[in-house]
């Protein structure tokens, strides 16, 4: 199986099934004699992490991360870090009607076409639990970017919008509730409705703002590796991702060039930034801002009519522990891979100095 690795200087290799003794990673490429804040690391993870709120999953994983090589004295020695994050509350008895039947909106019946024999516990390699490995080698990215601020929140559930621009929202705010929404009175109203669809068996999707600060100049390659081709090959690599627009998106395709162009200040910032501070694939110092849709999480709680191995038509219903919307433990993947892809800019504009 190939396609485990992400990112060129700065690079994440991942490993590890959902239902498995362990998942884990190997980074290569970060920068020695940072001094690694594993407290913050592992705050990353329990952003993450299921059984967090009655709203997510009700797994109960520590998600404890152990770094096996790469680091001494709190320091990274510029060699690979490898990292392991033990699963520890399998319940593979879950999945065991799972063996021969494929569920709907799943990658169980092309990973069993194209590979010939799959883990169905949990979806195994394609379970979104591999994204906690991209959570470990962000949280270390952003560490070594510094003073780039990287916020993630979730900017809808359903038909429930923040209706507010992201310069009005306090991003000190995001934590202070289970659906990790800046705005009180729209995350009350976005719990309520995932709790209604749970209730219902049901799930629900959403979207996630993500804003970067303190971006510098420069960073992005044309002509095939531009900022926002990254960035987007980023997200839409996260299980459950449906789309992804920066700047003016879709809402750009609408207007003429008279109302979309940014007008330059004398410093060189901009009047507007409906660019989403990146022209030409390269970033021009102004904030990056995108949104990523998620759709609604495959496995609910109610009847479905599927097919199995023989192609027999048979009536399938989700059992175990699953998010009825998975958008708020998303939010810290986000940010995780936004830093990654930054972090490997980062890198490669050393190379010009």
């Amino acid at each position: 199986m190939a396609g485990n690795s992400f990112g060129k200087l700065f690079n994440v290799t991942t490993f590890g099934e959902s239902h498995g003794e362990a998942i884990g990673g190997v980074i290569d490429g970060c920068l020695p004699n940072i001094t690694l804040d594993l407290e913050a690391i592992q705050n990353e993870m329990n952003r993450r992490k299921p059984g967090q709120s009655s709203i997510v999953t009700q797994r109960k994983e520590p998600d404890t991360v152990r770094f096996l090589s790469g680091v001494f004295e709190g320091k990274t020695t510029g060699t690979p870090i490898g990292f392991i994050i033990e699963n520890s509350n399998q319940k593979s008895k879950d999945y065991s009607h799972l063996k021969d039947t494929y569920r709907p909106s799943h990658a169980d019946y092309v990973y069993d076409k194209k590979y010939g024999h799959r883990d169905y516990r949990g979806g195994g390699r394609s379970s979104a639990r591999e994204t906690a490995c991209r959570v470990v080698a962000g949280a270390i990215a952003k560490q070594m970017l510094g003073s780039i601020e990287i916020n993630a929140f979730t900017s809808s559930v359903g038909d429930i919008f923040i209706d507010k621009p992201y310069q009005d929202l306090d991003f000190s705010k995001i934590e202070s509730n289970a659906v990790r929404c800046p705005d009180a009175v729209t995350a009350d109203k976005m719990i309520t409705r995932i709790k209604e669809i749970k209730k219902q068996g049901d799930t629900i999707g959403g979207t996630i703002t993500c804003v970067l600060k303190n971006v510098p100049v420069g960073l992005g390659e044309p002509a095939f590796d531009k900022l926002h081709a990254e960035l987007g090959k980023a997200m839409l690599s996260i299980n459950a991702v449906k789309g992804f627009e920066y700047g003016s998106g879709f809402c750009g395709a609408k207007m003429k060039g008279s109302e979309h162009n940014d007008i330059f200040n004398p410093d060189g910032t901009t009047k507007t930034n409906l660019s989403g501070g990146i022209q030409g694939g390269i970033s021009n110092g102004m904030d990056i801002y995108f949104r990523v849709a998620f759709k609604p999480v495959a496995t609910i709680m109610q009847p479905q009519e599927s097919i199995d191995a023989q192609g027999n038509t048979i009536t399938l219903q989700g059992k175990g522990r699953h998010d009825p919307c998975v958008v708020p433990r998303a939010v810290p993947i986000v940010e995780a891979m936004a830093a990654l892809v930054l972090a490997d800019y980062f890198l490669l504009n050393k190379m010009y100095k």
